[in-house]
């Protein structure tokens, strides 16, 4: 059954996180940090009601001392719960990027000046239910790492962040909302079993077209023969297999592995784009030289962490 009052709770979330500032760093004021009683608190309260009116009724001077001493300890417990989470900064470390549907956490640190620990501190996305719990030691800090799985490829901004603490009695629960203002880069989702990649493409000007082989490997490989300069072995696919394979520096020469958009097949643009990522990933593997076409952008063929990266991020941002 639907609970009636979650559109009207989504609803003020959204108009409240409207009225935050986005911002990588925030310390903790009596003017974003907030406190209700919780379950537990209104139980104590009615329960504290009942000893009152019990007490006064049949004049029980113990029972006044109970009820006093209960009531005591609440409302210390809401200013100790108030000030473990008043006076923290939290600071967002950058985040990487991350593939679609993947685990990309949010690492945060949060730091403290104060003299003593803070206990009880859990930190979560807005609205998750899943919180990760710390405690801030004196005059130190703590990292967290909140888990996140982005669900769309692109720029995407981090979701809102919630810190809360119910430290010392659980009566209360003492939270505050945060808005990072940095950006997670979101690749596409490789695709989980892609074709053999495709053939190479003659150079201008070069010779024949070449196929890829029975094993699904681009032509620019072939097995390692005696006499074969080491710059030319690929190792990282030495690593993986019990066979040596050189690079083919004369089908190297005449040919080009181009990773095309217009060539991944007849399915929909995000589809043909996870092929793509599951290719640049195969190729990079192999330590072949590849580029990458698509729509309105062209990437020359070249190898490296650094080429990987940047025709993933032009996948990722690829508006097909």
């Amino acid at each position: 059954m639907i609970n009636p009052l979650t559109p009207l709770r989504a609803r003020f979330q959204r108009w409240w996180q409207a009225r935050t500032t986005l911002t990588d760093t925030t310390l903790l004021t009596q003017r974003n940090v907030y406190i209700l009683p919780t379950g537990p608190g209104c139980m104590l309260a009615a329960t504290l009601l009942v000893l009152l009116v019990a007490s006064i009724n049949y004049q029980l001077n113990l029972g006044y001392v109970l009820t006093f001493l209960l009531a005591g300890c609440a409302v210390v417990g809401m200013h100790v719960g108030h000030a473990t989470l008043r006076g923290l900064t939290l600071h967002l470390i950058a985040p990487t990027a991350q593939y679609m549907g993947a685990s990309a956490p949010i690492s945060i640190q949060v730091s403290s000046t104060r003299k003593t620990t803070r206990h009880g501190i859990g930190l979560g996305v807005l609205g998750s239910g899943h919180w990760a719990w710390t405690d801030v030691p004196a005059q130190g800090s703590s990292r967290v790492q909140i888990a996140f799985t982005p669900t769309q490829r692109g720029l995407q901004h981090l979701p809102a962040i919630t810190a809360e603490t119910r430290f010392p009695l659980g009566t209360f629960r003492v939270w505050t909302y945060w808005r990072p203002a940095a950006q997670l880069l979101v690749y596409p989702r490789p695709e989980a079993h892609p074709p053999p990649l495709p053939p190479g493409q003659p150079r201008a000007g070069g010779a024949t077209h070449s196929a890829p082989n029975a094993s699904g490997e681009f032509d620019g490989v072939r097995p390692y023969r005696r006499g074969d300069p080491l710059k030319l072995v690929v190792w990282k696919k030495a690593a993986k297999a019990d066979e040596l394979v050189s690079r083919d520096s004369q089908q190297a020469q005449r040919h080009e592995l181009w990773l095309d958009y217009a060539q991944a097949g007849a399915l929909d643009p995000e589809a043909r784009l996870s092929r793509l990522c599951a290719w640049v990933l195969l190729a990079d593997q192999r330590g072949l030289d590849y580029g990458l076409r698509l729509p309105g952008q062209a990437i020359a063929p070249g190898a490296g962490e650094a080429h990987k990266r940047r025709c993933l991020e032009a996948l990722a941002l690829s508006k097909n």
